[in-house]
């Protein structure tokens, strides 16, 4: 169900900084119409950690209808509160997600077992799939590799979101849980690379400004035109530079504005983008073909 080009959507906002709920339907229309192969709300690139859970809600529920079943919907439903985790997850799946995206508990640091015990928890309370979301930079704490086999036993725990970029990673992950295991990528640099190791997809950040050239170059990995994919991959580049050149989600939303959808701004704390980063990220899309 999860494979190839999937969009870690933005939360296009108002200026006063509420939820653009329009632009966000016509950002997601536009997705689907360029052939993205998923939606991924609410997770860090649509700042979920400042947005208050009723408008945390509200973006899944938009989401899923936009959508419409023509590509799955993997909702953000992550907390380092296991109970609140336990609450989004359910909400999104009597809202009709496809599955959940549970980042590793923040701030708390908990051990092994720790983690065994809260994806557990969650996946218990929900019959639809559960995606662990691996990324250590964030999160401060790495799952490894035997508690994620522990893990891939559960029937409701179907894959992961990898953000350490470890290419060696996806091979143990796959040699542990199994070839039926779901390894989508976090990082859009490697993500050619991660397919090669064994991975299904990326979760994408770029795919948010390049859905159409993200989508291309996944569909050509499936149909074996490695040499099309690899074109693709250094034509994205400079974007992929670019998207991380100040904290994400603030390139993406500035790119999302440069095409129409919201305003560059992101909740504090934090900041807009800057005057280098926003001519790196203008002259990155020019590059790629993306604006004049």
């Amino acid at each position: 169900m999860f494979h190839g080009s999937l969009v870690a959507l933005i939360t296009p906002m108002q200026a006063d900084g509420s939820i653009d709920e329009a632009a966000l339907e016509n950002f997601i229309e536009w997705q689907i119409a360029e052939g993205t192969h998923g939606l991924v709300p609410v997770g860090t690139t649509g700042e979920s950690p400042t947005l208050s859970h009723e408008e945390h809600k509200r973006v899944v529920e938009l989401t899923i209808r936009i959508a419409a079943k023509r590509v799955p919907v993997i909702a953000g439903a992550g907390s380092n509160a296991t109970a609140e985790a336990i609450n989004l997850a359910q909400h999104a799946q009597s809202v009709g997600a496809d599955g959940v995206l549970v980042v590793t508990p923040y701030y708390n640091k908990p051990t092994q077992d720790g983690l065994i015990l809260h994806y557990t928890a969650i996946a218990d309370a929900i019959d639809i799939p559960v995606i662990i979301y691996n990324i250590p930079s964030r999160s401060v704490i790495d799952m490894s590799v035997a508690t994620m086999a522990k893990l891939a036993k559960h029937r409701n725990i179907a894959g992961v979101k990898d953000a350490t970029a470890n290419l060696s990673r996806p091979l143990h992950t796959a040699a542990a849980c199994g070839p039926d295991f779901c390894q989508l990528s976090g990082e859009d640099h490697t993500a050619l690379a991660f397919l090669a190791a064994g991975g299904h997809g990326c979760i994408s950040v770029s795919a948010n400004i390049a859905p159409r050239l993200c989508a291309e170059l996944h569909n050509a990995w499936q149909r074996g035109d490695i040499a099309a994919a690899m074109a693709i991959q250094a034509r994205l580049l400079p974007l992929h530079d670019a998207m991380f050149v100040e904290t994400n989600p603030a390139p993406a939303k500035y790119a999302a504005s440069l095409l129409g959808y919201g305003t560059p701004d992101c909740r504090l704390p934090l900041a807009p983008l800057s005057e280098a980063a926003r001519a790196q990220m203008h002259a990155a899309m020019v590059s790629v073909g993306l604006i004049n």
